[in-house]
Formats: C-alpha cells, structure tokens, sequence
C-alpha cells in the first residue's frame, strides 16, 4: 500500500533537527506522499524547500485564520507569488478559527476572501480549517467561485457542513481524531463519497491512538486510515488506493511522476 499524506506541517519545530528522519520513518511506513502544509507565506517558503529536496512531496501557501491578524497586502502579495511554483499545489492552510478567536472574526473573514480570491485566481484547490464556524463555513460554500475546488481538513464539523460541502463537491478529511475513544462521527465518515475522501495526519498534532498525546508524524496515517477503513467496512488496501488517487487529482499531481509536480490542471475537481 502507498499512502498519501494528505496534510502534514513539515515545517514545525517539532521537528527540528530530526526531519530528515522523520520522512524516513513515514517512507518505511509507506507513506510515498505528503502534502506540507504552510501557515504563513515564511512558513511556504521553508515548505518549498522541502518539497524541492524530497520526491513526492509538495506544499501549499497561505495564511492560516490564526495568523491572519498580521496578515496586511504585503504578505498576501507574498503568498499570491509564491502560488505560482510548481511544488506550491493549494491556497492554503486559510479558513475560519472561532473557537480560539485568537484574530477578530471580521479580520479572519476579510484574509479568507482574499485566499478564495486567489484560488479562482491561481487555479488551485484550497486547504480549509473550520472550527466553531460552522454556519459562517457553510455561507461561503454556498457562494463560493465556481470552479473553486476545496478541502475541509481534519474534519468534525455539523451534518450541515458537511452536506454543504459535499453539494459543493469538496473533499474531506479525516485525522486522528477518529481514533479517539470520544469521536462521533463515525456516521460522517461511512457517509462521504470514497471519491470525495482524503487521510491526513496534521502532524505534529493530533496523534492517532496509540499515540495520542505524544507528538504525531506522517508515519502514522496509516493508523488513521486503518480506523476509517474499519468504519467503512473496507479494506484498508482499498481505501489506500482511493485516498492516495484522491489526493494526487486533489493536488493536481500526476500519478506516474509518484507526486512529482506536473505544472498543469492544479486543482482539478
């Protein structure tokens, strides 16, 4: 089996001086793909660096809802440059964060319309974090660009949101979470489309069981998958293969180049 990741924060400190070994854990595990995603457009650059000394690795960049209260046109001309190489495959992490409402809501909504903007733009698909915004989520999608292609990642949201963003024809993710003895939504997860899936870690956070509470990394998607597949009734090889399918169309990627960048059709629904 190969496994993608779909969306994983290389750039941490948490891996500082390990990251190297980090990716070599994840390739042993079978994890031939992941996607490396940025906060801030100094968080892409270092994540481009990465996808350009490793196979099979690519970034996006973006402003993600906690730091979009720096985010002034500076920096987002800086994300709208950097989305024209070729490892950079989403607009993106961006969204809405209101449960540690750590930047005004007014704010939040202003740098996210400015990243929807740019996925029209740019062609490319967006990589979105929702918490405690389900309703203001759900309005986007429902007046979102057409073509503009998206991701509602570590997803545990409403049935609502969900719903909606299915209509859309958006992508889900599931991480970690499902692991946990707590999680609910195991009905979500049996419900998404398997073409419409994505497996993710968000390493180095949320670990899966039995790792919960130490730091996670890409190597461990395959204990994420394996949940889902069990929710699912499915083999795990199965859904290994939808998934990665699934991300490699998400990203654009070409699946003979094993997640080399291509340079066309980003985004693709």
């Amino acid at each position: 089996m190969v496994y993608f990741d779909s969306h994983c924060h290389l750039t941490s400190e948490a891996f500082e001086g390990e990251l190297e070994a980090v990716i070599e854990r994840a390739r042993t595990a079978g994890v031939g793909l992941m996607t490396c995603i940025a906060s801030t457009p100094t968080d892409a650059l270092v994540a481009v660096d990465i996808a350009r000394a490793h196979t099979g690795i690519v970034c996006t960049a973006g402003v993600h809802p906690h730091e979009a209260g720096s985010a002034d046109e500076a920096m987002l001309a800086q994300v709208r440059e950097l989305l024209a190489l070729p490892e950079v495959r989403a607009v993106g992490e961006c969204g809405l964060d209101f449960h540690y409402d750590f930047v005004p809501q007014a704010k939040q909504f202003e740098v996210f319309e400015g990243q929807i903007a740019m996925s029209a733009d740019h062609g490319l698909p967006l990589v979105v974090h929702c918490r405690s915004a389900d309703e203001q989520m759900i309005g986007y999608l429902k007046g979102m660009p057409s073509g503009v292609a998206g991701v509602l990642h570590c997803f545990s949201g409403s049935d609502e949101l969900l719903d909606t963003a299915l209509a859309a024809g958006w992508y889900i993710s599931f991480s970690g979470i499902v692991t946990f003895k707590r999680f609910e939504g195991q009905e979500q997860v049996a419900r998404v489309p398997l073409d419409r899936m994505l497996i993710e870690t968000d390493s180095p956070y949320l670990a899966p069981v039995p790792h919960r509470g130490k730091r996670n990394e890409p190597g461990f998607v395959g204990l994420t998958l394996a949940q889902v597949a069990h929710m699912r009734g499915m083999a795990p090889s199965d859904l290994a293969a939808a998934t990665t399918a699934n991300a490699l169309r998400f990203y654009g990627l070409d699946p003979d180049d094993a997640g080399v960048p291509t340079g066309h059709e980003r985004g693709t629904p």
